[in-house]
């Protein structure tokens, strides 16, 4: 085997072992809490040695923060796209709330442990963690602005409607069972037919 071949088979192994310490951490984070679990404990749930686990990160914050990094950047992309759409505030509105609640349910153990542990980064974790959900809140205010200022939405603060928004669809997890009586696009029909006919301008 060449070097380039031998390299290559490494990095992919390196990968593997990766991701199967991400998702061991996930399981255990959710069922034990983050405090709770000690890094031997993942460390022996993918068959390595503590200090052999140090090789793939760099501590058990920093594998936390990359459970965060997972959950929460495709939803910020796919909400900027929703923004920059041409389509109404309502269509819009509708598309971001399905967008989050699609990602949460598809990623249920992930968003858990984003959604309860996220008090335990600190730092510039913390920082990038919190930038991070501004920007979901952000980018849904601008929605229900771009709604007020077409005359589709009536007169509201929209910064705290956007706030109220991301804490309907984030409770989520505390409730929701893929085996449950409603599939996910279900659900945010009915999220968003409440928001969206809350936020409507009132005709006489």
């Amino acid at each position: 085997m060449s070097k380039r071949a031998s390299r290559e088979t490494e990095n992919a192994q390196n990968h593997l072992k990766e991701d199967e310490i991400f998702t061991e951490a996930v399981r255990i984070f959710k069922q034990k809490g983050y405090h709770a679990t000690s890094v031997r404990e993942i460390a022996d749930a993918v068959g390595l040695q503590k200090g052999s686990l140090y090789h793939y990160l760099s501590s058990k914050e920093d594998l936390l923060f990359r459970i965060f990094e997972r959950g929460s950047g495709a939803l910020t992309q796919q909400l900027e796209e929703i923004l920059a759409a041409d389509d109404s505030a309502a269509n819009k509105l509708h598309r971001g709330i399905e967008a989050h609640l699609n990602e949460l349910c598809d990623q249920l153990d992930i968003f858990t442990v984003y959604l309860t542990e996220r008090r335990a980064l600190s730092g510039k974790h913390h920082a990038k963690v919190r930038a991070e959900g501004e920007r979901h809140a952000e980018l849904l205010e601008k929605i229900i602005a771009q709604g007020i200022r077409r005359g589709e939405f009536r007169r509201m603060d929209a910064k705290m409607a956007a706030h109220a928004i991301l804490g309907m669809c984030n409770w989520l997890h505390q409730w929701y069972s893929p085996n449950g009586r409603l599939e996910p696009q279900e659900i945010a029909r009915v999220f968003a037919d409440l928001v969206v006919h809350g936020l409507q301008a009132r005709t006489e």
